[in-house]
């Protein structure tokens, strides 16, 4: 690693890692079905489904090779932004629910978005655009404020506050151990549920890439004299930043987040091609495009007030046990049940409803 930082320098090396961690990523996720909204919209039909099963893969997976990595060495988080800095409970709460019920209108989180675009959704498209466009208002734009306001409401300060295993006493070994059980078993329930064996690897696949954009940045950053920020798989963020990347700079700027987007989608596309699932897709007269939009708003906004998205605070803060991530992934799941639930309410009580008379 030293001699490649050396040659290349630091943010050229990032930006490789990231490139290739994000199209193993994206060939994973698309191959997988991996999507946190499907699995809630069948936990809100009450179905412990293979969509429910796939994303207990990804997220048990996710959670027994970053603390597997914690406990033999090879990655130290307590330095990480979602640890150290300081946090935002009401973030994490009001941010989880408003991206919860936005990923259930768009039909779609930040990542499942990103890997629909690879295969020609373009419905996926517009609203990635909306999303990234929004988050970027969120962070340093004329929304910025408003997140700050609600952030502010109720504030947790960096450190042992917002590390969970520090709240419970247990170590990451143990969780590891814990973790790598409940693998088992939710890879046996994933087959159970009809999920070939194929798509359910690749389910454990889209956890282990959360370890491995972990640990690639920390020994980056272990053996680099610069300051490189130790993180893993996010897409709000980085997407913005990229998008602006190519609109304000005349070379992209060369950071995990960079490397990330593209990966992922270029890993997603190969992987449609290759089983022909690859192709076009448009708004129809029964997907409102107002739906979409609205959606991807939610979720822009949701996702910088929250700190993440469902896999940047779901799965990559989840991983570390940050408390805010936690919250903030109960929060998601909360706010797509309760709005697939008045989706459904409102469909059931449109189809009751008689006819008007011509």
């Amino acid at each position: 690693m030293e001699n490649l930082i050396d040659r290349f320098g630091e943010g050229a090396v990032v930006f490789a890692l990231a490139l290739f961690i994000g199209m193993v990523f994206g060939a994973a996720a698309q191959h997988s079905r991996f999507c946190l909204r499907a699995a809630t919209v069948e936990f809100s039909h009450n179905i412990w489904g293979p969509r429910l099963g796939i994303w207990l893969v990804a997220f048990s997976a996710a959670v027994f090779t970053v603390q597997g990595a914690i406990a033999t060495g090879h990655l130290d988080v307590s330095n990480v932004r979602q640890i150290a800095a300081q946090g935002s409970l009401s973030g994490a709460i009001l941010g989880g629910l408003m991206f919860g019920s936005g990923m259930i209108l768009a039909r779609g989180c930040a990542s499942r978005l990103l890997v629909l675009s690879a295969t020609g959704n373009l419905r996926a498209i517009v609203t990635g655009l909306v999303l990234t466009l929004t988050a970027q208002a969120s962070l340093r734009g004329v929304l910025s404020p408003l997140r700050e306001s609600l952030g502010g409401i109720w504030a947790i300060s960096g450190g042992p506050s917002r590390d969970l295993l520090a709240h419970i006493g247990i170590l990451p070994r143990t969780v590891a151990l814990i973790a790598g059980g409940c693998l088992v078993v939710a890879v046996a329930f994933a087959l159970y549920r009809g999920n070939a064996k194929s798509r359910t690897g690749a389910a454990v696949i889209v956890g282990a890439t959360i370890a491995a954009g972990w640990v690639a940045t920390y020994a980056v950053a272990q053996n680099s004299f610069e300051v490189v920020a130790i993180s893993s798989i996010t897409f709000t963020g980085p997407s913005a930043d990229t998008l602006m990347g190519f609109v304000n700079e005349r070379q992209l700027p060369l950071s995990f987040g960079s490397g990330l987007v593209p990966g992922v989608f270029l890993g997603a596309l190969l992987m449609a091609v290759i089983t022909g699932e690859a192709r076009i897709q448009r708004f129809e007269a029964q997907m409102p495009m107002e739906r979409y939009l609205v959606g991807g708003v939610l979720m822009g906004f949701g996702s910088m007030l929250a700190g993440g998205c469902a896999v940047g605070a779901g799965m990559t803060g989840g991983a570390i046990f940050a408390l805010t991530a936690w919250l903030a992934l109960l929060s998601m799941w909360v706010g797509a049940v309760a709005t697939q639930l008045i989706a459904d309410a409102r469909a059931g009580a449109g189809a009751a409803a008689p006819r008007p008379q011509t």
